[in-house]
């Protein structure tokens, strides 16, 4: 295995719910201005909780958006749905965001959960394992496509899975991700490391070349050194609106920059 030292990186999941949209590009900004090193938003239609038809705006449109109107941070989803685009399509729509943003897209992607949102906007949910399918079948055509397109994309776009599923999330992880993004505690985390290893070894692939990401929250001194003995370099802070409150995330980018000297 190849021993690779990532820096303690801090990511904001900032969730489009709720708020205006100029609330919304003003806290991307602030997020950067404070030094996020990344700024996702979600793929969703309706919000997660609160008022269930509550203010909701769509995920790529805005990443178009916030690649003009940031300049440092990375962006992208976390994560988009591979149930509401074709697969180049989706390729395509990350080339050009990529070229927007200069470099900066991270092409986040998972199978998808949400059934409002597939009910409401026409798209046949089906059962989990078939949308682990349609995900497996959409990751070589994304790759493909990107190969293909004129201009190329600004370089290698890296691809973020999140999700825990251990025998085909974690399976496609070791196949296809450069970041994977864990939603589960330390113990968890824990457990499904040794899982992916293993698929990572099936398919001869070093798990030190992936990236690991975790959703926090709360005090990073108490939250933050065990998952980072584990092996997580990224850890995101979620907000939700319509007042976002950007407390917690300054308080991580602060453990960051104490780590990384």
């Amino acid at each position: 295995m190849t021993a690779i030292v990532r820096p303690v990186r801090v990511g904001l999941q900032l969730q489009p719910q709720h708020a205006d949209y100029k609330a919304i590009r003003r806290t991307a900004s602030d997020a950067e201005e404070y030094g996020a090193d990344v700024v996702f938003n979600w793929d969703h239609f309706y919000p997660l909780y609160g008022e269930p038809e509550g203010k909701h705006f769509e995920c790529w449109t805005m990443l178009g958006a916030w690649a003009e109107s940031t300049s440092r941070a990375q962006i992208g989803a976390l994560v988009t749905c591979n149930s509401y685009r074709n697969p180049e399509l989706l390729a395509d729509m990350a080339r050009t965001v990529d070229h927007i943003s200069e470099g900066r897209l991270i092409l986040g992607i998972g199978s998808g959960w949400f059934e409002k949102d597939y009910d409401e906007y026409g798209y046949e949910f089906g059962t989990a394992g078939r949308r682990l399918d349609d995900l497996a079948e959409a990751l070589p055509r994304i790759e493909s496509r990107l190969a293909k397109l004129n201009p190329a994309p600004t370089r290698k776009i890296p691809v973020l899975i999140g999700g825990g599923g251990e025998k085909k999330t974690l399976r496609l992880v070791a196949r296809h991700a450069d970041i994977w993004h864990s939603f589960g505690d330390a113990d968890t985390l824990e457990r499904k490391l040794a899982i992916l290893h293993q698929h990572c070894a099936d398919v001869g692939r070093d798990p030190a070349e992936i990236e690991i990401s975790v959703g926090v929250r709360g005090n990073p001194e108490k939250a933050g050194p065990r998952l980072r003995e584990l092996g997580a370099s990224l850890f995101t802070v979620g907000v939700g609106g319509p007042d976002y409150d950007l407390a917690e995330l300054r308080d991580w980018i602060a453990w960051r920059d104490s780590l990384n000297g």
